[in-house]
């Protein structure tokens, strides 16, 4: 994905806070779901905007999806946002 996706998806509060969340470990979609006052399907359409801009990875375990952050993604956006400050001397 591109860094357009990884801006977009990361411009919303609740999939901050989702992200935010998931610092301290992986989650179920149910643990993520039972933080918000939303319906469950808006809290699946947040994952699904994490997910396809890579900030999240998804693992499926018997009846539950498990959610945990990609940081590689994350680490290619403070790359790119290092890079912009130039060489500085």
């Amino acid at each position: 994905m591109g860094m357009n996706e990884t801006f977009k998806a990361i411009s919303d509060p609740v999939r901050r806070d989702i992200l935010q969340m998931l610092k301290s470990g992986r989650k179920s979609a149910g643990e993520i779901a039972e933080q918000f006052k939303l319906t469950g399907a808006t809290v699946s359409y947040h994952l699904s905007k994490l997910k396809s801009a890579d900030l999240i990875a998804e693992q499926k375990c018997k009846n539950f999806i498990y959610y945990e952050l990609n940081t590689s993604v994350f680490e290619d956006v403070l790359s790119w946002i290092y890079k912009l400050g130039g060489n500085k001397q």
